[in-house]
C-alpha cells in the first residue's frame, strides 16, 4: 500500500514540468508501507498494507504530512524525484525549496521513465511511486491543446469539466478597477539548445542564497536512458543562467540531482550508468565538481538529518552502501535489503547517531527487521528488534513508531513499537478485518490510520490512536478513493495547514459523495456552508442538509502547481479549493473558492480552476490560469480573494509549466518556467514584485482574528487568537511577523473527549461498549495489590488543551487490580508457522489475555516427553525455545494456572525431516482382478509427517493417504502406470512404475557367475543395462516372442535376476494351450540354462554364464478355480517356501546359493527406481508377498551403512537416525 499526493485539477496542463516527475518519480509503485509529507490527501495501493508517512523534521507540527509520492526531496534522495526535504507543493518556505520538474514535448511519449527498475529510493519521507504510461499524453505535450482538457472529465469519474473557452477570454480581460493595468518588473532567460530537451529538474539552494540550478535532460523512452542532458547554474534568482557542461565534463551525461538537507551548499549529482558509472560532488553551491567512480549503480540515495556528511546509498543489486564522507568513499552495510525500508536513526530514540534501520531477506526468503550501526554492520554487531519474519515492505521507523506487519493465520496482523519498547499488535475494532491499511501520519502524538475493511471496496475508514498507537478508534466511515493515473487509489483526505486539528474529507454515503469537515480530529464532523452568493452577486440557495459546498481535494503531480486545495502554515484560516455546490460532490460545472475563517464561511473567487500560491508569509494570494492555454497575466489579492488585482507578467502568452515562488522570497522574488510555443525553448521569467506592495507593515495595518467553529471559541480546547493584515492594506509583512498572538485553555466539555477503544458512539451521543467487547476485562500486566485505570468509555482527544469541566468525569478512574484467573491463553511459534525442521529450534510464544501475570504459573508440554514450568508469564515473553530430536506430529499443551483457575490451549507441531529419495515397490506382474499391495518407501523414513499422492491408471484425482501402502486391483490386462508422490513439508518427490498385467504368467530366478559381481557398481543404470544383455542371450536359445519375455535385475550383490514369460496378447488357441506353450518354453530355457548355454560378454575377455537358481512362488498362476489340486499344491509351495525365506533370514550365508536368493529378494523389493521406472524396458518383478515398509528400509539402511552413505537428517552415523515418535 502506498500514500500518494492528490491528483490535481491541471491533469490536462501541458506537460511541462508536470511529465518529468511522472516519469522521474511515480515508478514501479509496490505494495509496502510508505511515508512522504505535505498537506495532501493519500494515496493508497490496494493490494497491500501500507504503513506509512514519515514526517518531516522541518515541517511544522499541525500540519498533516499528506503523503507526496511522486515528489522526493533532493535532500531525502531519490533519483526519481529530486526534491529537497524541506518541500511543500506550491514552493513555500517552510516545506518547499525545490521540485523536480518537467518539460514533456513529443518526444516525451512512452512509459515512464526508469519503469523498469525494480527498486526506489528511500527519504526521510519513504514514499513509493507509481510509473503511469504517459504516451497517450504526449501529443498534447506543449502545444497545450485544448482536446487535453476536454478529455481530463474521463479521468474524473466520467465528468467533464463544462467550461468553454469565452469564460478564459472574460477573465483575462477583467481589468483593474483602479487603474489600468500594471506591468510587473520581469526578466526572461531562454535555456538556449535545450528545446530537445523532454525533463527538468529546478532546485534553489536556500535561504539568503541567490543560486538556483537547473538540470535538462533528452530522456529517449525507446532505450530507457538519459542521452543529453545540460547543468545550468543563476546566482542572480534567476536573471541570468550559466551552461556549466564544462565544469563537469562535456561528454559526461547527468541523471540525478541531490542535495544535502543540513547544508544545502552541498551538491551531489549522479551521471548515467549507460556510459559511466559516477558521482560529481560539489560544495560551493554547484560553482565547481569533483568526479569519484562509482562500484554501483545508485537507485537512492538518504541523507542523515544532522550529520551533512552521512549518506546511505541502494543499488540495484539490493545492496545498501554508507558513507560519512559526502559520497567521496562508500562501504556495504548489508546485502538483500527492500527498496526503499530503510532509515537513519532518530534522535532521542536511538542511542548511536549512525544507526540504521532495514527491513532485510534470509538466504531463504524470509524478511527480517534489522538494526545496525552503518560504521560496523558485521552479523556478530547485528540486532533484531522484532522476534519473528515479518511481511515484505512493512517497515516504517517515523517519528516514535515502528511499524511492520506479520501474516496469522490468512490475515493481516500489525504491530507497533512505541519509543523503541517491544513491539505490541496493534489493536483495530475486533472485526474490522483490515484487507489494506495505511499510516497516514504520526506527527501529532499519536497515529492516523487508514483502512480498507473486508466489506469496502473503494472507500477506507479513518482510525485515530492513542499516544502509544496500540488502540485505535472509529474517525470517519467510507472515506471516498479516487483512482490515479498509475493506477493508485488516492484517499480524498486533506490536513489544514495552521489549524491543529482541522480536517477535510469526502465521505461516500448513500451512493452520493459529500464533503465534510471537523475541528477536533474527527470527534464531531459536519457539512460545509455554501456562499449566499456567487461572482455576479446573485443570491444562492443551498440549505444543509439538503445542499452544501464539496470540494475536490487533490494534490497536484506538479509540485510547482498549487493542485485543487491549498492552505499554508503562515495563513492560517485561508483555504483555497476547487468545488461545486450541490447535493454531492461533481466535476462539472466547478469553480474556485475562499475560506479565510477556517471553513466557516466561503466566497467565490473564480468561475475556472487556478493554481493558487502565497506570497509575503501568506500575507498576499497570487493566482494563475491552468497552464492548459498559454497567459500572460497573474492575479493578486491582498483582502484574502475579497478583489483580485489583474498583472502583466509577460509580452507573449506563456504555458505556464510552474512557478517557483519561496526561492526569492525574501527579496519578492518568484520564477515563471513554461514555453511560447510547442518547440520552443525553456523559458524562465524572473518576476520582482515588490511593486505590488507601497510599503512595511506597521502595528496599525495588523487586526486579530479569533478561530472559530460556527461560533464556538473553543477549538480543540483553547482559545486562539490570530493576528493579520487588514485587508486591502497594500504592504509588505516583517520579518518577525507573529501568527497567534495568544492560546487560552478552555473548560473541557464533551466534545473534547472521544470514544475510548471498545466503545462506539450511538444515537444519543454517548459511548456504549461494542457487542464484542467486554469493559471489566483487566490487563494481564496489572498484578494483584497495584492500581490500573478503568475506562469510563472515553478519552481525550490527544493535544485537546481543555482543562477542568467534565475532565474528571471522562477520565480513567484508578483502581486496584483484582485477583482473577486466567483466561484467553493462546499458544503460537515465533514465525506462525506449525511446521518445523528437524533439529531446528523452535520458539514458542504464550499469550494469556486476562489473569494475573505474576501469580499465574505457566506450564509447557513439548509432547515429545519433555516440558518446561515457568512461575510466571513475565518469564516467556522472549520465548520458548525447544529442539525437538526427532519427527513427527507432536501434541504441545499450555496451561496458565493460579489459585482461582487454570485455561489450557493446545497446538498441533510437525516437525519433518527433510525426505532425499522416494521408491514405488511393486511387482512387475500382476493378476487381473486380485488385490495387490503397493508401498512408497522413503528415505529417511517419515512416519505421520508425509503424505502419499497415488495416482493409479489414468485417473483424474489421485489416492490421498498417510500410509506408505495402498491396495489396488487391476481390471484390465495389459501396461499399467503408477505413480506416487511424496510431500513432506514444502518438498515433493515422485517415482513412477510399470505394472503388466496378466491373467497367468510364469516366471524363473537366475545367478551369474561370480565375476559379474566384480563389475557390478549396483545402480539402476547399470541393471537396465545388464538385463537387456540377458534378455538378449536368452532369446537365443529360444523363439519366444521378444514382447513376452521380461528380465528384471535385482540390486545388491551377489547380482541376480528374475525372467518373466508372459502369454500372447491373442490368447485365440485357447487359455490351456497357452499355458503348455509358456510350460514348453520355461523347460526350454531351464534346459539351456542347466547346461550352462545362456552367457554374455560384458567387456572384452569377461564372460559371464547365466543360471537357474529356482522356480518363483507361482510357475503358473491362474485365477480359475478348476485348477483347484494345482492351487493347493501351490499353496504347500509357499507353506515351505515361507519356512526356507525364515530359515534364511536367521541363518543366512550358511547356505551360499540360497543365501543369494534371500539377499536378492530383500534388496530388490528396496530399489525399484532405476529399472522399474516410466522410460525402463527392464522390469524388477517378484510373486513374492512384499515385506512390510519397515523391513525394506532396515534392509536399506543397513545396506547404505555397510556402503558408508552418511544420512541426511544427521552427520551422525547412527541408526536410524530420522525417525518419528
Amino acid at each position: 500500500m502506498e500514500t500518494w499526493a492528490g491528483f490535481c485539477p491541471a491533469l490536462h496542463l501541458s506537460l511541462g514540468i508536470w511529465v518529468l516527475i511522472a516519469a522521474q518519480t511515480l515508478q514501479n509503485a509496490e505494495a509496502g508501507i510508505t511515508c512522504a509529507s505535505c498537506a495532501s490527501p493519500v494515496q493508497l495501493n490496494a493490494e497491500e498494507l501500507q504503513l506509512g508517512v514519515s514526517s518531516d523534521p522541518t515541517e511544522e507540527h499541525g500540519t498533516l504530512k499528506n503523503i507526496r509520492i511522486e515528489f522526493r526531496e533532493l535532500a531525502a534522495t531519490d533519483p526519481n524525484t529530486g526534491v529537497d526535504a524541506d518541500l511543500e507543493t506550491g514552493v513555500s518556505e517552510e516545506d518547499a525549496a525545490q521540485f523536480v520538474g518537467v518539460g514533456a514535448k513529443e518526444e516525451a511519449s512512452g512509459s515512464s521513465e526508469r519503469a523498469a527498475e525494480q527498486s526506489e529510493g528511500a527519504a526521510g519521507r519513504r514514499a513509493r511511486r507509481s510509473g503511469p504510461d504517459f504516451s497517450e499524453l504526449s501529443e498534447n505535450g506543449r502545444a497545450g491543446r485544448t482536446d487535453m482538457d476536454e478529455d481530463r472529465g474521463s479521468l474524473f469519474d466520467g465528468h467533464k469539466p463544462g467550461r468553454s473557452e469565452f469564460r478564459w477570454n472574460r477573465d483575462e480581460v477583467r481589468g483593474n478597477t483602479q487603474q489600468d493595468e500594471p506591468k510587473l518588473s520581469s526578466s526572461t532567460f531562454s535555456l538556449t539548445g535545450d528545446s530537445a530537451h523532454n525533463h527538468a529538474v529546478v532546485y534553489w539552494s536556500g535561504h539568503n542564497s541567490s543560486v538556483i540550478l537547473i538540470l535538462t535532460k533528452l530522456y529517449d523512452f525507446h532505450i530507457g536512458s538519459v542521452t543529453e542532458s545540460t547543468l545550468w547554474r543563476s546566482t542572480d534568482y534567476g536573471s541570468t543562467y550559466e551552461r556549466m557542461n564544462d565544469r563537469v565534463g562535456t561528454k559526461t551525461v547527468l541523471s540525478y540531482m541531490y542535495v544535502c538537507p543540513i547544508n544545502k551548499r552541498k551538491i551531489m549529482v549522479l551521471t548515467d550508468p549507460e556510459f559511466e558509472s559516477s558521482l560529481l560532488i560539489s560544495s560551493d553551491e554547484g560553482a565547481s565538481y569533483q568526479k569519484y567512480r562509482l562500484t554501483f549503480y545508485v537507485l537512492s540515495l538518504l541523507f542523515h538529518h544532522t550529520e551533512e556528511d552521512w549518506a546511505l546509498a541502494y543499488s540495484h543489486d539490493q545492496k545498501l552502501y554508507s558513507s560519512v564522507d559526502f559520497g567521496r568513499k562508500w562501504q556495504i552495510i548489508h546485502e538483500r535489503v527492500t527498496p526503499n525500508r530503510f532509515y537513519w536513526s532518530v534522535s532521542g530514540l536511538d542511542k548511536e547517531p549512525d544507526l540504521v534501520h532495514m527491513e532485510a531477506h534470509t538466504p531463504d526468503g524470509n524478511v527480517q527487521y534489522v538494526t545496525c550501526r552503518a560504521s560496523m554492520c558485521t552479523e556478530a554487531n547485528r540486532n533484531y528488534p522484532f522476534p519473528g519474519y515479518i511481511d515484505i515492505s512493512s517497515l516504517v521507523v517515523q517519528d516514535d513508531y515502528t511499524f511492520i506487519q506479520v501474516p496469522t493465520s490468512g490475515r493481516a496482523t500489525y504491530y507497533v513499537s512505541y519509543k523503541r519498547d517491544s513491539f505490541i499488535q496493534i489493536k483495530l475494532p475486533k472485526y474490522s478485518l483490515p484487507k489494506d491499511l495505511h499510516i497516514v501520519s504520526t506527527d501529532e502524538k499519536q497515529v492516523f490510520a487508514a483502512v480498507q475493511e473486508w466489506n469496502q471496496n473503494d472507500t477506507y475508514n479513518l482510525y485515530l490512536s492513542d499516544t502509544r498507537g496500540i488502540y485505535f478508534t472509529l474517525a470517519m466511515e467510507n472515506v471516498k478513493t479516487t483512482r490515479g493515473l498509475g493506477g493508485n487509489q488516492m484517499l480524498d483526505l486533506y490536513e489544514v495547514a495552521g489549524i491543529k486539528g482541522m480536517l477535510i474529507a469526502n465521505k461516500r454515503q448513500d451512493n452520493q459523495v459529500k464533503t465534510y469537515m471537523t475541528y477536533n480530529k474527527g470527534r464531531e464532523w459536519r457539512l460545509l456552508q455554501a456562499p449566499a452568493s456567487d461572482l455576479e452577486g446573485n443570491d444562492i440557495h443551498c440549505i444543509l442538509p439538503f445542499c452544501s459546498l464539496h470540494l475536490q481535494l487533490q494534490m497536484s503531480e506538479n509540485p510547482y502547481l498549487s493542485g485543487t486545495i491549498s492552505t499554508k502554515n503562515s495563513a492560517p484560516g485561508i483555504i483555497v479549493a476547487t468545488g461545486n455546490i450541490g447535493a454531492e460532490l461533481s466535476y462539472n460545472n466547478v469553480g474556485m473558492f475562499i475560506s479565510s475563517d477556517a471553513g466557516n464561511s466561503w466566497r467565490q473567487i473564480f468561475e475556472e480552476e487556478h493554481n493558487v500560491w502565497f506570497l509575503d508569509r501568506g500575507g498576499a494570494i497570487v493566482a494563475v490560469k491552468q497552464p492548459s492555454v498559454p497567459t500572460r497575466h497573474l492575479w493578486v489579492s491582498f483582502d484574502e480573494g475579497r478583489q483580485w488585482t489583474q498583472h502583466s507578467f509577460s509580452s507573449v502568452p506563456l504555458f505556464v509549466d510552474g512557478v517557483l515562488v519561496e526561492a526569492g522570497a525574501e527579496n519578492q522574488i518568484m520564477t515563471f518556467f513554461g514555453h511560447f510555443s510547442h518547440r520552443s525553448e525553456w523559458q524562465l521569467i524572473k518576476i520582482d514584485y515588490k511593486s505590488i506592495f507601497s510599503r512595511k507593515c506597521t502595528e496599525e495595518d495588523y487586526q486579530t482574528w479569533h478561530l472559530h467553529n460556527q461560533g464556538e471559541p473553543c477549538v480543540m480546547g483553547q482559545k486562539q487568537i490570530y493576528m493579520k493584515r487588514r485587508p486591502g492594506n497594500y504592504c509588505m509583512l516583517g520579518k518577525d511577523y507573529s501568527r497567534i498572538l495568544s492560546a487560552e485553555s478552555c473548560i473541557c466539555r464533551a466534545h473534547d473527549f472521544e470514544c475510548d477503544y471498545g466503545y462506539e458512539r450511538r444515537g444519543d451521543g454517548n459511548c456504549r461498549p461494542a457487542f464484542w467487547f467486554s469493559p471489566s476485562t483487566v490487563s494481564r500486566s496489572c498484578s494483584l495489590g497495584q492500581n490500573y485505570l478503568n475506562s469510563t468509555g472515553y478519552r481525550k482527544v490527544v493535544l485537546n488543551n481543555c482543562t477542568k469541566g467534565v475532565k474528571e468525569m471522562y477520565t480513567p478512574r484508578k483502581q486496584q487490580c483484582p485477583n482473577r484467573p486466567p483466561k484467553g491463553l493462546l499458544l503460537t511459534t515465533k514465525d506462525g508457522k506449525l511446521t518445523a525442521n528437524l533439529g531446528s529450534n523452535v520458539t514458542f510464544l504464550v499469550h494469556l489475555d486476562e489473569g494475573d501475570s505474576l501469580r499465574t504459573n505457566i506450564q509447557l508440554d513439548f509432547g515429545d516427553g519433555t516440558a518446561v514450568s515457568y512461575s510466571n508469564l513475565s518469564w516467556t515473553e522472549e520465548g520458548i525455545k525447544h529442539v525437538y530430536k526427532s519427527a513427527g506430529i507432536f501434541r504441545v499443551t499450555a496451561l496458565a494456572e493460579n489459585t482461582l483457575g487454570y485455561d489450557s490451549t493446545t497446538l498441533f507441531l510437525h516437525v519433518t525431516c527433510p525426505v532425499e529419495h522416494v521408491r514405488l515397490l511393486a511387482p512387475f506382474v500382476v493378476i487381473k482382478n486380485k488385490e495387490v499391495n503397493i508401498t512408497a518407501a522413503v528415505l529417511p523414513s517419515h512416519a505421520r509427517t508425509v503424505t502419499y499422492f497415488w495416482w493409479l491408471d489414468n485417473n483424474t484425482e489421485p489416492v490421498i493417504t498417510l500410509d506408505g501402502s495402498i491396495s489396488h486391483i487391476f481390471p484390465n490386462d495389459g501396461m499399467h502406470t503408477i505413480t506416487v508422490q511424496v510431500a513432506a513439508a514444502s518438498s515433493i518427490l515422485q517415482d513412477t512404475k510399470t505394472v503388466a498385467v496378466k491373467e497367468f504368467f510364469k516366471s524363473l530366478l537366475l545367478s551369474f557367475s561370480p565375476n559379474l559381481d566384480e563389475f557390478n557398481p549396483d545402480i539402476p543404470e547399470w541393471r537396465q543395462d545388464v538385463g537387456r544383455v540377458i534378455k538378449k542371450a536368452l532369446l537365443q536359445v529360444s523363439d519366444f516372442p521378444e514382447e513376452q519375455l521380461l528380465v528384471a535385475v535385482f540390486p545388491g550383490v551377489p547380482t541376480a535376476a528374475e525372467l518373466f514369460l508372459l502369454p500372447h496378447k491373442n490368447q485365440s488357441e485357447g487359455k490351456k494351450k497357452s499355458e503348455e506353450g509358456l510350460e514348453q518354453v520355461s523347460k526350454i530355457i531351464v534346459n539351456a540354462l542347466n547346461q550352462n548355454l545362456v552367457e554374455f560378454e560384458l567387456k572384452p575377455g569377461v564372460r559371464v554364464i547365466v543360471y537357474n537358481t529356482q522356480l518363483t512362488l507361482a510357475p503358473l498362476v491362474d485365477s480359475n478355480p478348476r485348477h483347484s489340486s494345482s492351487a493347493m499344491l501351490m499353496l504347500l509351495s509357499v507353506v515351505f517356501l515361507g519356512l526356507a525365506v525364515f530359515l534364511i533370514y536367521k541363518f543366512k550365508r550358511k547356505i551360499p546359493w540360497i543365501n543369494i536368493y534371500a539377499e536378492v529378494n530383500q534388496e530388490k523389493e528396496q530399489e525399484m527406481i532405476g529399472s522399474v521406472g516410466q522410460g525402463d524396458s527392464t522390469a524388477k518383478i517378484t510373486l513374492s508377498e512384499f515385506p512390510t515398509s519397515k523391513e525394506l528400509m532396515e534392509k536399506e539402511l543397513d545396506a547404505r551403512v555397510k556402503r558408508g552413505v552418511g544420512n541426511a537428517c544427521e552427520s551422525t552415523r547412527e541408526i536410524p537416525n530420522c525417525t518419528s515418535v
